[in-house]
């Protein structure tokens, strides 16, 4: 646990909350054990996009859409949303809540694994939400900063491996030192990429917001 749960259900408690249809769908994921953001972490995703009032938003990882559909709720009415999921049980049900919340027109699901789409994008974001298998977030980032414009933010979620992160490799299980290590080593190229200025904070499990700075990529 990153922040003491005490603390962390009194800010949650301050919440205005989410629409009734959405909270319903959060809801039905946890029911189902599918994995969602959690609440400190829309919160976070609502004050961010009503600051940054981006005109275009890539979500990697939709899941069942729950992110892709908050995100709808609170961005500027002609932003449209990209989200990318190559878990074919999962796709389905995405599909099915996007179209029961009336949202088809403002999310494009895309169908694949994330590293052969990205490579092939090529229209930039203002806003790039990445929320897939942690182990891919370095992988996925040179991409990510090509497709996100100028001015853009990349937000990373579960980053901070509900606190794990800081410990020694040794005192992980053996099955997730590999990912302890690529996250440490993603953290590490966020704070020291020269286009970008990062912040790590400890909210839900470990969140990074990362500004691209107003630099032409070209002359790096």
């Amino acid at each position: 646990m990153i922040v003491d749960e005490r603390m962390r259900t009194f800010i949650n408690s301050l919440d205005a909350g989410l629409p009734a249809w959405l909270e319903a769908i959060g809801r039905q994921a946890k029911a189902d054990n599918v994995p969602v953001i959690r609440p400190e972490t829309g919160s976070l995703l609502r004050f961010l996009l009503t600051m940054q009032k981006p005109g275009s938003i890539l979500e990697v990882g939709t899941a069942v859409g729950f992110s892709a559909l908050l995100m709808s709720e609170y961005m500027p009415p002609d932003c449209h949303i990209t989200t990318i999921e190559k878990y074919e049980k999962r796709i389905p049900e995405a599909k099915e809540n996007f179209q029961k919340c009336g949202k088809e027109d403002k999310i494009t699901l895309l169908e694949g694994d994330a590293a052969q789409i990205l490579a092939d994008l090529q229209t930039p974001f203002d806003f790039i939400f990445m929320d897939a298998a942690k182990g891919q977030y370095l992988n996925f980032l040179p991409d990510v900063l090509r497709l996100l414009n100028p001015g853009g933010l990349l937000v990373s979620d579960n980053v901070l491996q509900d606190g794990d992160i800081l410990e020694s490799r040794y005192a992980i299980t053996r099955r997730d030192r590999t990912i302890h290590a690529r996250m440490r080593d993603y953290l590490y190229e966020l704070k020291h990429h020269p286009m970008l200025e990062t912040e790590i904070l400890p909210v839900g499990d470990g969140v990074t917001v990362s500004l691209k700075k107003a630099t032409s990529w070209r002359k790096l």
